[in-house]
């Protein structure tokens, strides 16, 4: 059975908007001042350790105008590029990145049915609205929040208000010389698995 895996990147106020500047916000690329060869080492660790991503419709548009002309010496431009990507929205018409599969309704249903499969890890990047599907219906295996250590105001948050109460349990830490804080937690109860 596959695990559903939430990497998201965080400020220490909690804002997950935009941390590349893809986006127009007053928030946008928070992150790069804090990117370093460990953080590099984490993702391509974690990229590899998954075989399919599953990305809400802004996530995917961001990803998909910019990641096929992408290439580097790692293969981390390839292994983002060939795997399966499952793109929840109800207002895509059509997917047109490399192996991307549209989930247009039932999205709980087909969900829990990617999980059921036999592979690797699914990641969930960014997708705000989607972690809180996601989190309403107890699909999330592993929450990697990504601290970087910088406050920027206002924006979005991945545990909005609203949010259900959920006791998740310190899987992992890890510390980068960047000031990055990377916490893994795992739900208490998933109901999910």
């Amino acid at each position: 059975m596959r695990k559903i895996i939430v990497s998201t990147f965080v400020t220490l106020d909690g804002v997950m908007e935009d941390p590349g500047g893809a986006e127009k916000s007053t928030y946008g690329g928070w992150s790069f001042p804090f990117w370093s060869d460990e953080a590099e080492k984490y993702k391509y660790n974690e990229l590899f350790a998954s075989d399919a991503l599953l990305l809400g419709r802004k996530t995917y548009q961001a990803f998909a105008a910019a990641w096929p002309s992408m290439t580097d010496e790692t293969g981390f431009a390839n292994r983002m590029n060939s795997l399966p990507k499952y793109v929840v929205s109800t207002t895509l018409a059509e997917a047109e990145w490399n192996n991307s599969i549209l989930i247009k309704k039932n999205v709980a249903d087909e969900i829990s049915k990617l999980k059921q499969q036999q592979g690797q890890d699914i990641i969930v990047h960014g997708s705000g609205e989607l972690i809180q599907t996601l989190m309403k219906h107890n699909l999330i295996d592993e929450y990697r929040i990504i601290v970087h250590p910088i406050i920027v105001g206002g924006g979005k948050q991945i545990f909005r208000e609203g949010t259900n109460r959920e006791t998740l349990n310190l899987a992992e830490t890890k510390t980068f010389g960047s000031g990055i804080v990377i916490l893994v937690y795992r739900p208490e109860n998933n109901h999910a698995s």
